[in-house]
């Protein structure tokens, strides 16, 4: 699998990935252009309802009848029913599944006092995928929860990092030196206000417990 994984970044929490499985869109957003040339997506995954992860206007663009989505339920319940027909809501711990595919919704939630309200415990969602033995993990909005650092065998991580929203660069590394993944793209990692946190700075922490890989996420 892993070489026959392709990875499209397309915009700060928005990524495209190839996989034998089929196409997945995850959190899409910039509106349908942003994906021109892309494959169409088999598969669409969001991880809760902010406007860097959801966009109605966005998702109605890629719209088509041979999609399967998997949403955490706020998002679930602001869809049109057409979109619901096609889409599985996760709660936090929920194993589903997609086409046969096998889909874990990790808990996504801010654990630091002044960052509660972002993204309280509960609500949204990351997600394992597991192709045959080749596991995928996407962190959505989250800091280094317990959860996170009691991942075993993945392959391939996704790993958010900006302030105030998520986790610095600091504790991102920190979990993955824990957990571990064989390879390790940070994303969204810019923020407002100087929010910014430096990939080249979480690759040095990380060293050679992951390799770590940059993707052009901000153009």
């Amino acid at each position: 699998y892993k070489r026959q994984v392709v990875i499209h970044p397309v915009a700060h929490a928005s990524f495209v990935m190839e996989t034998p499985a089929g196409t997945f869109y995850v959190d899409p957003v910039g509106g349908a252009d942003a994906y021109d040339g892309m494959p169409m997506p088999d598969f669409i995954l969001i991880t809760h309802h902010h406007g860097d992860h959801y966009d109605p206007d966005t998702l109605s663009g890629l719209w088509h009848d041979n999609l399967a989505m998997i949403t955490n339920p706020e998002v679930f319940e602001k869809l049109p029913e057409e979109m619901k027909a096609k889409t599985r809501s996760l709660s936090n711990g929920d194993q589903g599944e997609a086409r046969g595919l096998p889909i874990q919704a990790i808990p996504a939630y801010n654990t630091t006092q002044d960052r509660l309200n972002y993204h309280p415990q509960g609500r949204d969602n990351g997600y394992v995928l597991t192709f045959g033995d080749f596991r995928v993990y996407v962190s959505g909005d989250t800091e280094d929860t317990p959860e996170m650092r009691a991942l075993e065998g993945i392959n391939l991580a996704f790993l958010c990092m900006n302030l105030p929203f998520t986790m610095d660069v600091e504790a991102a590394a920190s979990a993955v030196q824990e957990f571990r993944p064989a390879v390790v793209y940070p994303y969204h990692y810019r923020g407002r206000d100087g929010g910014t946190q430096d990939p080249q700075k979480f690759a040095e922490l990380v060293g050679d417990a992951s390799e770590v890989k940059m993707g052009n996420w901000y153009g």
